[in-house]
Parts: structure tokens; C-alpha cells; sequence
């Protein structure tokens, strides 16, 4: 199993997770991060440090956010590796909690 960012991570793209990530098998968009499944080791380090809880593992990604499992696997394709913690983009914890945020990902 692998672990898969959802849309809470949209808008807010806290880096905590990329810190602790012993195999930076972390990925950034413009406005997002992905977990490429193939390099994800299922160490679940990444999981409590995410501020925004948008982290879970592939059998407990709730039910409406299936699609971020086949996202994730598709944009770590095509994203930048990321292994250093960032600061997070401005607003972020306005953008924390807030519903329907999937049509505001940036690929």
C-alpha cells in the first residue's frame, strides 16, 4: 500500500510531510503535492505531520476522494521531485477545511 494526497492539500501545500519523507517520494504542482505510488514506501511518517490532514493510506482514502489515489500516480509522473520543506504558499490556512477545492487544482 501506499499513502495518496487529497484535496485538502489544494490551496494550502504545507511541506511538512516533504521533511520527514525518508525517500522523497513527494512531487509539487503549482498549487498541490503528490505522492508517487511506486516510490512511497509505507512508512507513514509523512501522515501526522501533515497540517491540513489531506494524507491517508490507500485503503483509508475516504470514499469521495478515490480519484486523488489515480491523481496521484498521474502527476508524480509529471511533477518535480520535491525534498526540502518550503514555507507555505500565503492564505494557506484559509484554504485549510474548505469543501470542493478540486476544481481549483493547477496541473
Amino acid at each position: 500500500m501506499t499513502f495518496v494526497v487529497t484535496e485538502n492539500c489544494i490551496k494550502c501545500k504545507y511541506t511538512d510531510c516533504v521533511d520527514v519523507c525518508p525517500v522523497d517520494c513527494f512531487y509539487e504542482g503549482p498549487n498541490m503535492l503528490v505522492i508517487h505510488p511506486e516510490e512511497c514506501i509505507d512508512c507513514a511518517l509523512c501522515e501526522p505531520e501533515c497540517p491540513a490532514e489531506a494524507i491517508f493510506e490507500e485503503g483509508g482514502v475516504p470514499a469521495d476522494q478515490k480519484e486523488f489515489i489515480a491523481l496521484n500516480a498521474e502527476l508524480a509522473e509529471i511533477w518535480p521531485n520535491i525534498s526540502e520543506m518550503k514555507q507555505a504558499p500565503e492564505g494557506a490556512e484559509t484554504w485549510n477545511g474548505k469543501p470542493d477545492k478540486k476544481k481549483l487544482l493547477e496541473r
